[in-house]
């Protein structure tokens, strides 16, 4: 059976030129039977001086005459520009003509297409974006949500844990992964409201391998696989791994550990706990993080991945 990728080619800073060579290098990548789906303006893509590299049986291309800018309203332009790529991609993806979607385009837009087109699966309250950072042993520890949800309730953040859990075995291979509730101390009383209730609805649970409460300073130790948060502290880690990375270069000490945290490794950021695969890219993704996101949206489906949380959340 054929798998399709939909690769929505006019999202982002350096789209199409930057989509289009990320396809090419993830033609070079992907195995035999997945398929590349170009969404976009296809004028626009012949233009390209690589594109007749992209003459090939695993890409197809749809044409959509529109795009979402960066900087439109998420919800108004979704709505305005029914032919617009990242529309097109959700419209394809929610009728089955392709098995996942990504885009590095208006980040907006591809949440208004996660809950109104493709919408939770049922059971979940609301899904939520993660985040895999690299730990020093080739290993990752999973940051969830890092932006969907600002503000949080006990049983979101509940539901986020068996989200990581399960996204951590399936995807990383990690057994049984320990998960940590993100606080400002270990102990069971430290923390404000929603991390103490939490807690308590976490500590004695069957559905994961809770450990208790972990410190910033524990993200990239082995202790812990999966640190649950809200949002809004989730999006700060986020912003201050880039900002780190981004200072380690000015400093211009080349460390072949700190390359990986590079946005280009990270291979898009998927929504967890919608009905299909979802990946989102960063707005200045470059060739190789469109490819990167392309393989990382492919392991997502060759996982099952949905199913397993359909299954979770009966």
């Amino acid at each position: 059976m054929i798998m399709k990728v939909g690769l929505d080619i006019m999202g982002g800073d350096f789209a199409p030129e930057a989509t289009i060579k990320g396809a090419i290098l993830a033609t070079k990548s992907i195995p035999e039977g997945v398929r590349l789906v170009l969404i976009g303006d296809k004028e626009k893509i012949i233009e390209i001086d690589k594109f007749k590299d992209l003459i090939s049986p695993k890409v197809e291309i749809i044409h959509t005459p529109e795009f979402i800018h960066m900087g439109e309203h998420p919800a108004k332009a979704f709505a305005k520009k029914p032919d617009a790529s990242i529309v097109i991609g959700f419209k394809l993806l929610q009728a089955g003509k392709i098995d996942g979607f990504l885009s590095a385009g208006n980040t907006g837009a591809m949440l208004v297409g996660a809950m109104q087109v493709v919408k939770s699966i049922p059971g979940i309250i609301r899904p939520c974006i993660s985040v895999a950072l690299p730990k020093h042993n080739n290993k990752h520890t999973i940051v969830l949500d890092v932006g969907i949800n600002p503000d949080s309730k006990p049983d979101v953040l509940y539901q986020y844990a068996i989200l990581g859990s399960m996204y951590a075995e399936y995807i990383y291979n990690i057994h049984s992964p320990k998960v940590g509730l993100l606080n400002i101390g270990k102990e069971e009383e430290k923390g404000n409201l929603l991390t103490k209730t939490t807690y308590q609805a976490m500590k004695d649970t069957t559905d994961f391998n809770f450990i208790g409460n972990v410190e910033g300073n524990d993200i990239f130790d082995d202790k812990v696989d999966v640190i649950v948060c809200d949002g809004f502290v989730g999006n700060v880690i986020l912003k201050q791994v880039e900002a780190f990375y981004d200072l380690v270069k000015k400093r211009e000490p080349y460390d072949e550990f700190f390359e990986k945290y590079n946005y280009v490794d990270y291979g898009g950021s998927p929504i967890l706990g919608i009905n299909a695969p979802v990946i989102i890219g960063h707005g200045i993704s470059n060739d190789i993080a469109i490819k990167n996101m392309i393989l990382n949206t492919v392991n997502v489906i060759k996982a099952n991945l949905i199913d397993k949380f359909k299954e979770a959340f009966k």
